[in-house]
């Protein structure tokens, strides 16, 4: 049932030991509430830092060892279609946040809406089609695979992982996108008018109800968000060796790649940090906080 990427074996997995036994802590008093309803995470890891290897050694763990259906599904599969990103790329020549897919506002969501209120209805209706993107479409710019491929859910799962970079950004207020425009330290928001950035903080605000539906919420943080560039660089120079350069980015496309979604960094990142869950009481303690050093190795633990 889950779907699972291939994964970099490089990676060393020290993060689903620490995961592992949250999550089941979680699940159990979940059950309590609502012993009917999938179990959902919401799984945030910054970019390079090992989440697919995270994510593949959770759902592995949880099926085989503790016999739980798991099924994952990233955001990224809910991209807009090609025809629907060009559309809103051209309807915002002057933004280049929205050019290409990433940024709040380049998502489908009411197919992911429509996907999760399925896979929740007590009621489930089956078969339940699992939307697919496929990144290398139109030379890398991407299109959503055509249904006819789409894998059915016959089950509802007994635990469901969302996992994304973006998962769990907050919109900000406009005195608080103003005050974060305004700084001298930010590396990227500069590049772009501060109404560009508004565009990408109003879209971000239709996000948020998918996030209240987490249980629980997991967030791959780095000590350094700067590492981000590195690690992408290193992810690519090992491609370029593995498979040549005509399959990988240069180092120039690798910064330009990162620099297309650091703002949304700069703006939401030390709001997962203090807490997705911030304004529901009911939840406090329901989100695992993993710090990683430049090795990619968790440095710290904690429980928001």
């Amino acid at each position: 049932m889950a779907q699972t990427p291939d994964i970099p074996t490089r990676f060393i997995d020290d993060k689903s030991p620490i995961c592992i036994p949250f999550i089941l802590s979680q699940l159990e008093s979940h059950k309590q509430r609502n012993p009917n309803r999938p179990f959902i995470i919401g799984l945030n890891g910054v970019q390079g830092v090992g989440k697919t290897t995270l994510v593949r050694a959770l759902s592995n763990t949880l099926q085989e060892r503790e016999g739980l259906s798991t099924l994952v599904l990233s955001i990224d599969d809910f991209y807009l279609t090609h025809a629907d990103q060009l559309s809103l790329a051209a309807s915002h020549p002057d933004n280049a946040l929205i050019q290409y897919r990433g940024e709040p506002g380049t998502h489908d969501l009411p197919l992911l809406t429509q996907f999760l209120t399925s896979l929740l209805n007590p009621t489930f209706t089956q078969p339940l089609h699992i939307p697919s993107y496929n990144k290398s479409a139109f030379s890398g710019l991407g299109d959503r695979n055509p249904p006819s491929t789409f894998q059915t859910l016959s089950t509802p799962p007994k635990i469901l992982i969302l996992e994304g970079w973006l998962l769990g950004f907050r919109s900000l207020s406009a005195s608080a996108l103003q005050e974060a425009y305004s700084s001298l330290e930010s590396r990227t928001l500069h590049k772009h008018t501060l109404s560009n950035l508004e565009f990408i903080n109003s879209a971000l605000a239709k996000y948020e109800p998918i996030w209240n539906t987490f249980d629980t919420f997991v967030h791959i943080d780095a000590q350094n968000l700067e590492w981000v560039y590195d690690w992408r660089l290193e992810q690519e120079q090992q491609l370029r060796r593995e498979k040549g350069e005509v399959n990988s980015m240069t180092d120039e496309q690798v910064v330009k790649f990162v620099d297309a979604y650091y703002p949304a960094y700069e703006l939401y990142e030390q709001g997962v940090r203090e807490g997705v869950f911030k304004s529901d009481e009911s939840k406090k303690g329901c989100q695992l906080r993993l710090v990683v050093g430049r090795d990619r190795r968790v440095e710290d633990k904690i429980i928001i």
